[in-house]
């Protein structure tokens, strides 16, 4: 079994060039692959999907999402 991470930014650079779901405020849902992040948790994601109950309702491309609009990040 895996080792638990501790600290938060191990989880974040574990999720580099992997796909991941973000969650942002007000439950909206992105899935893409993480290319980066910053120290304010701003992440870049590529080939990003817009999801709608769990289905792609639009894709984007690459996109940044606002580190302060982030609610949780999730292993896809």
């Amino acid at each position: 079994m895996a080792e638990q991470q501790k600290r938060p930014f191990d989880v974040l650079n574990m999720s580099l060039n992997n796909t991941v779901i973000i969650g942002l405020k007000e439950g909206i849902e992105f899935r893409g692959v993480m290319a980066a992040y910053d120290i304010h948790m701003n992440i870049v994601l590529e080939k990003a999907e817009l999801l709608e109950n769990g289905e792609v309702k639009k894709g984007f491309g690459t996109i940044l999402l606002r580190g302060d609009s982030v609610v949780y990040v999730s292993p896809s």
